[in-house]
Formats: C-alpha cells, sequence, structure tokens
C-alpha cells in the first residue's frame, strides 16, 4: 500500500479543493501557499496515488465480469431509473504527447466510418436491454476528439441516441472539441443535434510547451472555435488547462490564465500532468529532465488557483472552477470519469471502445482495443471486457472518497445513517489520519473533519488513506501534486 510514514508510523496521506467562494482572503492565503510550502513537506505528501474518477479504480476491474453478467445488470434495472450516457470516439487527426486517452490518429474517414457502424450496433443493442420508463439526463461525447466526425456523422449519431433512449428536454449534452479541426458544417451540425456544452482543449499557450508535446494550437485559433459555437448559441463554453508540462513555469502558466480570461469561459478544468511513460508509449517523446519537479508543479497549480479565484472564479472539488452564476458553483456536484459533474443520474452507461459504465451494481468497461470491441460486438452484442461488483463496503468507500473529492468533508453521522455498522472501519480511519495530522491539513470537527486550505493540495492522498484496494497490483499512477 502507497502510503508515507510519519510520527508514530502513522498512514497518511491529503488533498486540495474547495466550493467556497472567493475573497481577498481566500486569494492570500493561495499566495502565501505557493510561496511557504516547505519543500520537505511537499515531497511528503505526493505520492503516485490515483485520481479517484471512480472507486474501486479501473485498475482493480476483472475480466470475471463478462457480457452475460452486463446484460443481467442492464436488464434489472428499475425503470424509472436516470441514465447518463458517454460515447467514445477513439480518434484523434494528430497524437498529442502528453495524451493519456485511448485513441489513435487517422487522416482516412474509412475507419471511422466503420467504427460508427459498430458502435451504432452496440447503441441498439443497449438500449433494447434498458426497461423502458427511463430517462437519460445528461450525456457526454469523448476521444479522442469527437469532431473528427464528419457532420452527417455527427447528426446521424445523435438521432440515433434520441431515438433508442428517452432524453430529458433538459438534458446537458457536452462534447469534447480539438479546435485546431473545426469548420463552420461541423459546429452547425453540433448545433443542431443539441449540443449544450463544449469542452475545448488549450492545455497551454506558450509555443515552447507545446513544441515540447506536439500541440501547436494558438490562441486565434481556440478564440474562432469557441466564437463559432457562441454564434450558434452553444454557451456554455469548458477550458481545459495543464499545469507540469515541460517547460512550463509559473511565469507561463500565468501568462496563458490571462489570455484564457479573454476567451470568458464559464467553467475551467486544470489537470496536473500525468507522465506515465511505461504505459503511454508516446509519452516517451517527453523527456523527464524538462519536466517541473513536485515542488513546481505544486507552485504552477497554486498560482492558477489564484488568478481564477482573483476573477471570481469558485472552485469546485479538486481541480475544476466555474464562474459563480454557472450550475458547477452553485448546485451539487458529483465525480465521474469526465471529472467534476453536476450529473445526478442513478447509472452511466458507456458505449464504444473503451467506455466505462456505473450502474447500481457495479463497474463495466468495454475492450479497449477497437478490432476487439468489433469483434465483441458482433459476437455478443456488448462488448464487456471486464469490470467489478460492488460490495457494501465498496459502495460505502466510494461515497467518502467521493464526497472528499466534491465536498472536502468527512461526516462520520451521514456515513453511519447510509451504511450503519459498515461505517465503522471507514470512520476509524478518518479518527487515525485526525490523530496522525502533524501539519496542519486537516480540521478536526465534532463529527469528522474538514481539509484545510493547507491541505487542499493533497486531496488524493486524503481520499487514499480510504482505499482499501491501494497497492493490491501493480497499478502505475501519478503525483498526487
Amino acid at each position: 500500500m502507497v502510503l508515507i510514514q510519519i510520527k508514530g508510523g502513522s498512514p497518511w496521506l491529503s488533498i486540495f479543493s474547495s466550493r467556497s467562494r472567493a475573497s481577498g482572503s481566500r486569494v492570500g492565503v493561495l499566495w502565501r501557499l505557493e510561496k511557504r510550502m516547505n519543500p520537505e513537506t511537499l515531497r511528503k505528501y505526493c505520492a503516485p496515488v490515483p485520481r479517484y474518477t471512480s472507486y474501486p479504480t479501473a485498475p482493480h476491474f476483472s475480466s470475471r465480469i463478462s457480457e452475460l453478467q452486463y446484460v443481467s445488470w442492464l436488464s434489472d434495472l428499475a425503470s424509472e431509473v436516470t441514465l447518463s450516457l458517454y460515447v467514445h470516439i477513439p480518434f484523434c487527426h494528430s497524437l498529442c504527447w502528453y495524451c493519456g486517452c485511448n485513441t489513435k490518429a487517422t487522416r482516412q474517414h474509412a475507419p471511422i466510418a466503420s467504427y460508427l457502424n459498430v458502435l451504432s450496433s452496440e447503441i441498439r443493442n443497449v438500449a433494447a436491454l434498458v426497461p423502458p420508463g427511463h430517462t437519460v439526463t445528461h450525456m457526454h461525447w469523448g476521444g479522442g476528439s469527437p469532431n473528427i466526425l464528419l457532420p452527417c456523422d455527427i447528426l446521424a449519431l445523435a438521432d440515433l441516441i434520441r431515438s433508442k433512449f428517452n432524453l430529458s428536454e433538459a438534458a446537458e449534452f457536452a462534447v469534447e472539441i480539438d479546435p485546431r479541426h473545426i469548420d463552420r458544417e461541423q459546429v452547425s451540425a453540433f448545433g443542431e443535434a443539441g449540443v449544450t456544452r463544449v469542452s475545448i482543449g488549450v492545455q497551454d499557450f506558450e509555443a515552447s510547451v507545446q513544441a515540447a508535446i506536439g500541440r501547436e494550437q494558438s490562441f486565434e485559433t481556440t478564440k474562432h472555435a469557441i466564437d463559432a459555437f457562441r454564434r450558434q448559441s452553444i454557451t456554455s463554453i469548458n477550458i481545459d488547462l495543464m499545469y507540469g508540462l515541460p517547460h512550463q513555469t509559473r511565469a507561463s502558466v500565468e501568462r496563458t490564465i490571462e489570455q484564457v480570461f479573454d476567451l470568458e469561459p464559464d467553467r475551467i478544468a486544470v489537470f496536473g500532468y500525468a507522465h506515465l511513460p511505461q504505459r503511454m508509449k508516446h509519452q516517451r517523446l517527453i523527456a523527464d529532465e524538462v519536466l517541473p519537479d513536485v515542488t513546481e508543479r505544486y507552485a504552477q497549480a497554486s498560482r492558477i488557483a489564484r488568478h481564477l479565484e482573483g476573477r471570481g472564479y469558485v472552485r469546485v472539488g479538486l481541480d475544476h472552477f466555474a464562474k459563480p452564476t454557472d450550475a458547477l458553483a452553485t448546485g451539487a456536484i458529483s465525480r465521474n470519469f469526465q471529472g467534476y459533474t453536476i450529473d445526478q443520474a442513478d447509472g452511466l452507461i458507456g458505449l464504444g471502445a473503451s467506455a466505462v459504465g456505473h450502474l447500481p451494481q457495479g463497474y463495466i468497461q468495454n475492450a479497449v482495443a477497437v478490432g476487439d470491441y468489433a469483434q465483441r460486438i458482433r459476437n455478443y452484442g456488448v462488448a464487456t471486457a471486464r469490470g467489478i461488483e460492488l460490495t457494501v463496503e465498496d459502495r460505502m468507500r466510494a461515497f467518502v472518497i467521493e464526497r472528499l473529492m466534491c465536498d472536502l468533508k468527512f461526516s462520520r453521522a451521514d456515513i453511519k445513517s447510509r451504511f450503519g455498522v459498515i461505517a465503522n472501519s471507514a470512520i476509524a480511519d478518518a479518527r487515525a489520519l485526525i490523530e496522525a495530522d502533524q501539519d496542519g491539513l486537516l480540521d478536526a470537527t465534532a463529527d469528522g473533519f474538514t481539509i484545510t486550505e493547507r491541505g487542499r493540495p493533497f486531496v488524493r492522498s486524503i481520499c487514499a488513506r480510504f482505499d482499501a484496494y491501494l497497492g493490491k497490483g501493480a497499478a502505475r499512477h501519478s503525483l498526487g501534486v
């Protein structure tokens, strides 16, 4: 188990994230943390840990969960359940060197058309298994780059989904976009398909950083794409940024943030680059020696947060920011494989190669390789390759970890009322964390604890203390900061 040992041998790990609104004093705290965090303290809490977009995490999924299990789980859903859909498009025009997604580059439409035929079969098959009466409240298309699709592909795919699933009129429909490869006809097709929000990949606007990650993208190109979507009345705009990339510095991320402000996005997601060249061969194109060390990564994240909150953005969870009027800043939030979301559906159905679903019974993941995915659809109608059936303790620990990631709070009374005596093990873990904290990362409360400003950068590490699977297996994780 990957834990840091400190005084008394007590295991301890920590966080970064908050939902309170920006204020002058809060920005001041961020500045002091950026300047004063002791490197020794920082290194103590930055051990590699999962990102906790699920619990148990994907490395612990097993091939024991088969197509038959998935078919049974879908058929057993209550008719009144609410659902969200994730659709994976595993193609892009070119492969960015930092990318950790399941995708491959192609300049030909033939493999995309072939994939869409198989995906269409999966959509029909899965929809037929879901009991009538359900409602889809959220849909997300990711990749890869969904805008690698032709306009006619976009419309046909959206029409098929709407004909097979009952999408609510108020459903959010989000799509990930690479602004370097988008034209007017595609933007129009996304608008006609009913898209309500687009997520624009930026990462960084510095030329030296872009050259080092194989992604050249000007501010003008990005603005042109955003303006086109806004003209199409798709006004909810999310921008994705990264820190910890090669050649990034505090000054360079600050310059990028200032340019991002000019784009006026409603939401900004700020991810730490996960350098895992053992798993992602294309990341070997990025030399280790040009990457910022953990102290610099921490300082970059702090500076970005300081500037965003100084401009009035509300911090949401670990690494998302939203305008105070955005639903992500004003309502209940959850966390899934797409990050933080307002989606509160009872189940998530994953469609496409590598897509992950989450049903009340457990997690399911489709085959990753496109060829394997297609063969499974032809043979079985669905493409389940692995998954995990949740125990009561899994559900309890998943709840604790998700609430820590979203709300930065541990409530003994809440988990006790939800899970009864099963909650006792997590309550004991929380007590041990409070007793072991020598660095001011937690504030004890009458009902548990909250994570302090000083502890915010280490939320994933705090969550890891509640992870009963961590260290069981050979999974590699990214730095905790």
